[in-house]
């Protein structure tokens, strides 16, 4: 039976995944400190251990498996699912490996194991922040169409004067201001 985390049971799947990675995350350290040292898969002690670690890993799964993220986590939930089936595939991978051709067999896959290690610390890290919020309404900073549309005509009316003054007058700079102004008028009436 799976944990939904509809619109006011997001809690209880924090605190499902909570529960789930509190004993997720000694696993991982002890398959990366055993990672570290891959010549102790042989050792009879560590051999001993990693099924059981390896059948933490599977456990974990299925727990996550059986919660039902929040729409925003669905994504990091899926990689958190993916990240542990790579682990636990890869333990399993190693320890045959090791039991059939000795320590030199685990070398190869080390660096690969680690990262499937990794990816489960990097989904649960992604999962425990706070989920991204909703992108808010868009805020107008611009003018609404009408106030555009009387600066505009305004614009043109006095551009318009500009360049008459400016002809009656013969004075250049008057004529060319009422160019500008009228030019401006189209920029201010544009839509956006």
């Amino acid at each position: 039976m799976g944990v939904s985390a509809g619109t006011g049971e997001e809690q209880r799947y924090e605190t499902a995944l909570a529960d789930v990675w509190t004993g997720l995350s000694r696993t991982v350290s002890r398959l990366d400190a055993l990672a570290a040292e891959p010549e102790r898969l042989a050792v009879d002690d560590e051999a001993v251990s990693v099924p059981r670690l390896q059948y933490a890993l599977h456990e974990a799964s299925e727990l996550v498996l059986g919660l039902e993220p929040p729409p925003e986590r669905e994504a990091i939930h899926a990689e958190l699912l993916a990240a542990l089936s790579d682990a636990r595939d890869l333990t399993a991978a190693l320890c045959t490996g090791v039991e059939r051709e000795g320590p030199a067999f685990a070398r190869p896959l080390v660096y690969e194991w680690r990262g499937a290690l990794f990816r489960i610390r990097l989904a649960g890290l992604r999962l425990a922040e706070e989920p991204p919020l909703a992108p808010a309404d868009p805020v107008e900073l611009e003018l609404p169409f009408h106030a555009r549309a009387v600066l505009a005509v305004a614009l043109v009316l006095a551009g318009a004067t500009a360049v008459l003054a400016g002809a009656v007058a013969a004075l250049w700079p008057l004529w060319a201001t009422g160019f500008v102004l009228v030019a401006a008028a189209c920029f201010v009436y544009r839509r956006p």
